[in-house]
């Protein structure tokens, strides 16, 4: 019932986006002829092509954003099929350019807006405890409780942990944080057959195949979604996002966790910025380069090898701070407060961080992104990579001349192994949790409060 609601909602808001398109465009909300044949053309593709790309799919447990960057995607699909198709009829050039993307734009935001609409209503209704679905927890005690506590942080997705299976014989425990123990797999069985669950949740570890194969089986006739949820987090730093490979369901545990789509805005905004950056910041780079060779001999520049995306080597470009000297091969002495080494106007330009602009240079040429992990010296990644647990893992992306860590606290020196701990794990924590909002508010706090800190000398 629910479904063909959501397709009548649809189909009604892309007759009103036509309708909106038309006052924008003729002041009148009739359409003619033609108008009518596209939109009712359209109606009919919206009908067969949404279901086909999952728009009607339940919308339990995922985020808002998707789904409606999945039905922005679905409409265009069909706004660039139905003008394909009056292409075919020799009727494109009767219909107004000017009309069609006032449609497409309206109808792409009245179906995003019913859509968020929807999902914000069926939000605090399952935050107010109806419309939930009566989870069972197939697996031990560590995996049911995070489970448990997932499903209770997030109300809105509208899971409700029932009991746990446990065949463990652990003595006394009858309840998992306040969820039922049953240790009787006969009594799984009438709980889902009495109708009291809708889902099994199974935690196994994948090395129970024969189980897991067994309960799939007792329950091949029950509707009863069965779900495998195998507990990977020790294995990985990352989100285990379910990926297809060749056709094959697989679970990264150790690759990169932005796409190359979803790095397409990322790559846009790399280059404009670091384009704009060098533009506007010229003549005080240029002011920067003459006080640099004024005040000290030795080349404007500072070069070093780091690594970038996938361990791939570069040559990153500051501003040298520094008197020129020999360091010792394969040790790099980082600098410490009151250094010696570091000029006057060097000391100035690393209190600022103002040393780092040529890394724009890097960003524009593809081997940095202006967001992300700070590479190190290569004779540091070294020593850290064995020490600090997930070090490596920040090279699964390209570094930044900014990051979550900087804008946190961790600048300057590492002269501690637990200051290069916790730049670790904020370095690992933007990347499970990176959007394109999330490199945008970094930028804005390093623009705010990021140029100074205590920790850069």
């Amino acid at each position: 019932m629910l479904s063909v609601l959501a397709r009548v909602i649809d189909i009604a808001m892309v007759v009103l986006g036509a309708l909106i398109a038309a006052a924008l465009h003729g002041g009148s909300i009739w359409l003619n002829d033609l108008q009518r044949t596209m939109v009712l053309f359209d109606c009919l593709l919206v009908v067969v092509f949404f279901p086909a790309m999952g728009i009607y799919q339940s919308w339990r447990g995922k985020r808002l954003v998707g789904l409606v960057g999945r039905v922005a995607f679905a409409w265009l699909v069909v706004e660039l099929a139905g003008i394909l198709m009056s292409f075919s009829f020799h009727q494109s050039g009767d219909l107004s350019r000017l009309w069609l993307g006032y449609w497409a734009l309206a109808t792409m935001a009245l179906l995003a807006g019913s859509k968020a609409c929807v999902h914000v209503v069926l939000r605090q209704l399952r935050r107010g405890g109806y419309n939930l679905k009566a989870v069972a927890i197939v697996g031990g005690t560590p995996a049911a409780r995070r489970l448990i506590a997932q499903m209770r942080a997030r109300p809105e997705a509208g899971f409700n942990p029932v009991c746990v299976y446990d065949e463990s014989e652990a003595p006394g425990e009858v309840a998992l944080d306040d969820v039922r123990i049953e240790r009787q797999f006969e009594s799984l069985v009438w709980l889902v057959r009495s109708r009291a669950i809708s889902e099994l949740w199974l935690t196994l570890p994948i090395t129970e195949e024969r189980r897991i194969h067994q309960i799939v089986t007792v329950f091949r006739h029950d509707f009863v979604n069965i779900r495998f949820i195998p507990d990977v987090r020790t294995l990985s730093f990352f989100n285990q996002e379910v990926v297809e490979v060749l056709g094959v369901p697989a679970i990264n545990l150790a690759a990169s966790p932005i796409t190359d789509v979803r790095i397409l805005p990322k790559f846009v905004f790399d280059r404009l910025f670091a384009l704009a950056a060098l533009t506007a910041l010229a003549p005080a780079m240029l002011v920067i380069a003459c006080l640099i060779k004024l005040t000290s001999p030795g080349p404007v520049f500072f070069r070093q090898k780091r690594k970038g995306i996938d361990g791939h080597e570069f040559e990153i470009y500051k501003f040298r701070s520094m008197k020129v000297h020999q360091e010792v091969a394969g040790q790099v002495t980082q600098a410490t407060r009151n250094d010696t080494r570091v000029t006057p106007i060097g000391r100035f330009l690393r209190r600022t961080s103002l040393d780092e602009l040529p890394q724009f240079i890097n960003v524009l040429k593809g081997e940095m992104s202006v967001v992300g992990p700070r590479p190190h010296a290569l004779a540091h990644d070294d020593i850290y990579k064995d020490l600090v647990k997930g070090y490596m893992f920040r090279y699964r992306i390209k570094p930044g001349i900014t990051g979550w860590a900087q804008i946190n606290g961790f600048r300057g020196e590492t002269d501690q192994i637990e200051k290069m701990m916790g730049r670790v794990k904020l370095d690992l924590y933007y990347m499970q949790n990176w959007s394109f909002w999330l490199d945008i508010k970094i930028v804005v706090l390093t623009l705010w409060k990021g140029f100074t800190g205590s920790n850069a000398y």
